[in-house]
């Protein structure tokens, strides 16, 4: 997909693809069953020898030749040589940290390759890493298709696949390609011990689906799931969304064929099931921008940790050491993403909280305060008042402690709970050393704000142990605390040292790490609205020009 037409403007010719993963004849780790493999993406930073990680597929349980539903989406730059590492783990636990996961080879490639290539195919590779397994990468351009497709479906008399029952359906999608393969995108849940089943409505993105084109075949395969990773083909039909999109008729009940009992049975065989469509739907799916041209505002809250894990600011080697040639890293960070986030705020006033310290004139400890030191009003003008108040702060209270995440947490709920109705958006932005002491606390209140317009951004700072941060993360795991999980993924941790080296180009270090910090929060944004059927408002009247002299 191109970037948008602006004329008067300069723009890098970009398109952006869905890149797709398939393994094949990966080594067995697990002595009882057989590895769960997960594939890992990293991009090399342009101009260093860094890595970075992209994303992460899902698990795909007892299965050594995984098809990954999970897609990488990233631009390509046709000047650019864009360099790819894929690494593939066994996982072990639901730790995050791929240090307690089994390595099973890597793969490097640049992004050119793929698009050329069309399926590239090489050698996963590494220390101890036996010979034969392959990685297989696919990369499609993306169309700018803004729709998606709610869909249900139910089988019925399928054939029996187990000995002891029945058989344990599910239902893989595949968009078919331009070759003539085709890319899995979908995988329903398994229903288990029925000939019967009916499974669950799912939405996909129309443009994952058949990429736009109504037209495009669709394969569906329905397979008996079983326990060792070796499921069973019941058989397969072939469809298109313009067929779908029709619901619930006699032309969208589907004889499921296998071919290989066809090829046995010749005239005698009819069908392994039929598989019917209950129902489907497809929509138009508003995006970010069309919240924001709608009127919707986002609010943004900074909270600033001044605990004394940080290190005594009069010291050369504290988090907050004032450098008259240098900011600290807390004002770095402050400045890359301040700068991204103040453009979409009208009134350019900015909240500012401190937590971990003992204030004037007392002494006493707090875990929200007004950074400015009023006693009423904790608003900064522009990114600019942030800094200097940052900066005054530091010569008026004494960094104490404990680091407590939840106080700052529940301040900006208790806003958004009081704006339910998509007119704002609120931003929790952290900045934190990492040493958590209310981790309990703050997983309740980071579930309770799930239910809230709001995202939390925590940025890390120094050279801590992060492992809490990530755990908040709940990229892979849900948050969850007394039972209950958080409804939406809020939270997006990001570790400051990964984009600033010593040696490196700062400016290019503030734009990666605004990047990284800020990519998640228009998805997080849609969500919301999104769970809650909030539509974005007709788009505001634009400002005429003045009348030629």
């Amino acid at each position: 997909m191109a970037s948008m037409f602006q004329p008067g403007a300069g723009a890098i010719p970009a398109t952006l693809v869905e890149i797709s993963v398939s393994c094949r004849n990966l080594h067995d780790m697990d002595v009882f069953s057989k590895s769960d493999p997960l594939c890992v993406l990293y991009v090399k930073d342009r101009g260093s020898e860094r890595y970075r990680e992209l994303g992460r597929t899902e698990v795909i349980w007892n299965n050594l030749n995984p098809d990954f539903v999970k897609k990488f989406t990233m631009h390509y730059f046709f000047e650019e040589r864009q360099m790819l590492r894929f690494e593939v783990f066994d996982v072990d636990s639901k730790s995050a940290d791929l240090s307690k996961h089994d390595f099973l080879g890597r793969m490097e490639c640049s992004l050119g390759e793929v698009v050329s290539a069309g399926r590239l195919q090489k050698p996963l590779t590494g220390q101890n890493i036996k010979k034969g397994a392959i990685i297989a990468v696919t990369a499609d351009e993306m169309t700018s298709c803004k729709e998606e497709a709610t869909m249900q479906f139910f089988g019925r008399k399928l054939d029996k696949k187990d000995f002891f029952g029945k058989s344990d359906p599910f239902l893989v999608f595949y968009r078919s390609n331009e070759d003539g393969s085709f890319t899995v995108v979908h995988k329903t849940e398994v229903i288990k011990n029925t000939l019967n089943p009916n499974w669950n409505v799912f939405t996909i993105p129309v443009r994952s689906l058949c990429n736009g084109d109504y037209d495009r075949s669709i394969k569906v395969e329905c397979y008996d799931w079983d326990r060792d990773g070796g499921h069973d083909l019941i058989g397969e039909f072939f469809t298109t969304l313009r067929e779908l999109s029709k619901g619930k008729c006699g032309q969208n009940e589907f004889e499921c064929i296998n071919p290989k009992k066809k090829a046995k049975k010749g005239a005698k065989y009819k069908n392994s099931g039929v598989i019917t469509v209950e129902s489907c739907r497809v929509v138009q799916v508003p995006t970010f921008l069309d919240y924001i041209k709608g009127g919707t505002q986002l609010q943004c809250t900074i909270a600033i940790d001044f605990t004394a894990s940080n290190g005594d600011p009069r010291t050369p080697t504290s988090l907050h050491y004032i450098n008259p040639y240098q900011p600290t890293q807390y004002a770095m960070a402050l400045q890359a993403v301040g700068e991204i986030i103040e453009d979409y705020d009208s009134d350019k006033l900015f909240p500012v909280l401190g937590f971990g310290a003992r204030l004037p004139p007392d002494g006493r400890i707090s875990h929200e305060f007004f950074v400015n030191m009023h006693p009423t009003d904790p608003y900064c003008a522009g990114l600019q008042g942030v800094m200097q108040a940052y900066s005054n702060a530091l010569q008026k209270v004494q960094l104490y402690g404990p680091t407590n995440f939840a106080p700052v947490i529940n301040h900006v709920a208790r806003f958004a709970s009081a704006r339910r109705n998509g007119t704002d958006y609120f931003i929790l932005l952290i900045l934190t050393d990492g040493i958590i002491t209310d981790m309990p606390q703050t997983k309740e209140a980071i579930v309770n704000a799930a239910s809230l317009p709001m995202s939390i951004i925590i940025v890390g700072i120094g050279e801590a142990d992060f492992d809490a941060m990530v755990e908040l993360d709940g990229d892979d795991i849900r948050v969850s605390s007394r039972g209950r999980y958080a409804e939406r993924d809020i939270v997006q941790f990001v570790p400051f040292r990964d984009f600033i080296r010593s040696n490196s180009d700062m400016g290019i270090s503030k734009a990666q790490l605004a990047k990284e910090v800020l990519e998640e929060i228009p998805d997080q944004f849609i969500s919301y609205m999104k769970k809650h059927n909030i539509k974005p408002q007709p788009p505001q009247a634009v400002q005429s020009l003045p009348p030629a002299l």
